[in-house]
């Protein structure tokens, strides 16, 4: 395996297979493996390299070089034992960051206690971000670190002459504004000036707790 590969991906469903694309739309190169044939032929015109393997033979891995991986992803369906039993492989083969696609909290914490970095159930997740798209306007995303903190667009209109050091939101709030859009403008500015005067239209990027946000009034 080429040294310049440092993400792989066991399983190539759909799941593994748009994670990839993603991956390779950002320019990173990816390596993918599956035991299913159809799934290589789809993933060989996508991603970097492809192979045909049983990622749960351990020794399958060693040939691959998984070991020289710096990230994979686990997805093998609903098999709690096998994406457990590969996850214990790869960190055994010095994998430093190893995510898992889970199937139920049961399986989340078996994960944990093989000491992957991150097990993710994809329904649980979009489940949470539909009910935040509705519950929170302007809701964009989770920040990885904390579930209660949130990316979040807000619409200037009270807020209109203020400037953000007149807000003063990061000691008042704990809230942090990361970019700007001016309401003539078609794109954002990160850092915005403390100083310079907010107008009405403007479109605000915050970081914050979601209980927090909810109490402004921009």
């Amino acid at each position: 395996m080429s040294k310049y590969v440092q993400v792989g991906i066991i399983g190539l469903g759909k799941f593994g297979l748009t994670f990839g694309q993603e991956l390779i739309k950002s320019g990173v190169q990816v390596l993918g493996i599956d035991a299913n044939p159809e799934n290589v032929r789809r993933a060989q015109d996508v991603l970097t390299q492809v192979y045909l393997a049983d990622a749960s033979n351990k020794k399958s891995l060693e040939q691959l070089g998984a070991g020289d991986l710096t990230h994979v992803l686990v997805s093998v369906g609903d098999s709690i034992a096998a994406s457990a039993m590969i996850s214990m492989y790869l960190k055994e083969l010095g994998v430093p960051v190893v995510w898992v696609k889970a199937i139920n909290q049961d399986h989340v914490n078996l994960l944990d206690k093989v000491g992957v970095e991150e097990a993710i159930i994809p329904e649980h997740m979009a489940a949470r971000h539909m009910a935040k798209k509705i519950t929170i306007p302007g809701f964009i995303d989770y920040l990885p670190f904390d579930q209660e903190m949130v990316l979040q667009e807000i619409s200037v209109d009270a807020w209109d002459g203020r400037s953000l050091k007149d807000l003063n939101l990061t000691n008042e709030h704990n809230i942090q504004v990361i970019a700007i859009r001016k309401a003539e403008a078609e794109n954002f500015t990160l850092i915005p000036k403390a100083k310079e005067p907010l107008r009405k239209g403007d479109v605000l990027v915050l970081v914050g707790e979601t209980d927090r946000l909810a109490a402004l009034n921009p």
